[in-house]
């Protein structure tokens, strides 16, 4: 027999969309907001509930136009690409699709084009971190024994040579050791065990960071926090999120270095953002941690190829900091980003969190309820 049919509750499948929609009446006030809805507009539903939605855009925003068709009309109308701007959440790209309901309200899904980029971005990282970690296996078999043969050589010869020739073969093993040492590092990209995951307080992971940092090479930065204290755990590996995060902060503190310089730590937990790589479930990364300092910006022209290994603007650098980043943390299912600009470079890192049933992903916010 087939069982009763109990209708779906409409509030709670909305809340679940990842996009965000917002429905507004005949005068342009707003009758509801999803959580994602919140999130992008930077304020809760109570708040929002009865507020004039063309006061949080931009005046003469194309949106405006958009909403009066939509009201004049029977039928959804569509909108992409289009540049929506506020004081609350910036400027952003999106798609909009407008349609009416029978209840007499309109209403507004927006599609962020950002998240397509991040998930564009997310495989391009994943994909750099997998040929390194193919290229160190290789560089490390086949370099390393010669150079250990090389610089056996070059002592061997050393006892035989005036003083002139000895400091050569010094030149020599120093440069053999320093190729030996970078090889050591590229080995880090081939390890294929599974991480030894654990509820790993994101807090404590950024303290240690900062200690570290202080106490050293970023003893002349000033600090700054911005934490949400009651983010969930992160499903991860304290001790490779530790050296993930020291890497960015080690960025930061070289490009703003000498007085003046500042570093931000930044915390904050995000609705809506789900990836999904090939072959792979969709993955609900809402913890957010942002790295950010006040230098000259990384130059434009690399900003396609940072994660990249050997790619770096350092004079002395070996270029496999970020992509040992991006190895890190795709390795956490996480995306990494960033922003650069004069003054104000930011990267953002988007990570799973542990669920209530132990699991990554799926965590429900108590502050929601």
């Amino acid at each position: 027999m087939k069982p009763p049919f109990a209708p779906a509750d409409p509030a709670a499948i909305l809340a679940a969309v990842p996009n965000p929609v917002v429905a507004i009446d005949r005068e342009g006030r707003i009758r509801f907001v999803n959580q994602a809805g919140e999130s992008f507009l930077g304020s809760s539903a109570s708040s929002l509930g009865g507020v004039f939605f063309r006061d949080l855009i931009a005046p003469k925003s194309p949106l405006l136009a958009l909403i009066e068709r939509a009201w004049q009309g029977e039928s959804a109308i569509s909108e992409y690409d289009m540049l929506l701007e506020g004081p609350r959440f910036g400027s952003r790209l999106v798609t909009i699709e407008a349609a009416l309901t029978g209840a007499g309200e309109l209403v507004l899904s927006l599609q962020e084009r950002e998240i397509a980029a991040k998930m564009d971005r997310h495989l391009t990282h994943q994909s750099a971190a997998r040929s390194l970690a193919a290229m160190a296996a290789t560089l490390a078999h086949e370099v390393k024994n010669p150079l250990s043969g090389i610089r056996g050589a070059a002592q061997l010869l050393e006892q035989d040579l005036d003083p002139p020739g000895r400091e050569l073969t010094h030149l020599i093993c120093e440069e053999t050791d320093r190729i030996v040492a970078l090889l050591d590092r590229m080995e880090s990209f081939a390890d294929y065990r599974p991480l030894e995951r654990s509820a790993v307080n994101i807090h404590e992971v950024l303290e240690r960071v900062r200690k570290v940092a202080q106490s050293g090479f970023a003893r002349e930065a000033r600090f700054f926090e911005s934490y949400d204290p009651s983010l969930p755990p992160v499903d991860g590996d304290f001790d490779l999120l530790v050296q993930a995060f020291l890497n960015l902060v080690k960025n930061a503190a070289e490009a703003v270095s000498g007085a003046g310089g500042e570093i931000t730590l930044k915390t904050a937990y995000r609705y809506g953002l789900k990836v999904r790589g090939p072959g792979a479930p969709r993955q609900h990364l809402p913890l957010l941690v942002a790295i950010a300092d006040n230098g000259p910006g990384i130059p434009e022209e690399l900003h396609p190829y940072l994660f990249e290994p050997f790619v770096t603007t350092k004079r002395h650098g070996t270029g496999l900091g970020l992509a040992l980043v991006a190895k890190v943390i795709a390795d956490h299912g996480g995306v990494i980003e960033f922003e650069s600009a004069p003054k104000r470079t930011e990267f953002r890192v988007f990570l799973p969190v542990v669920a209530e049933d132990g699991r990554g992903d799926g965590y429900e916010n108590p502050r929601r309820g």
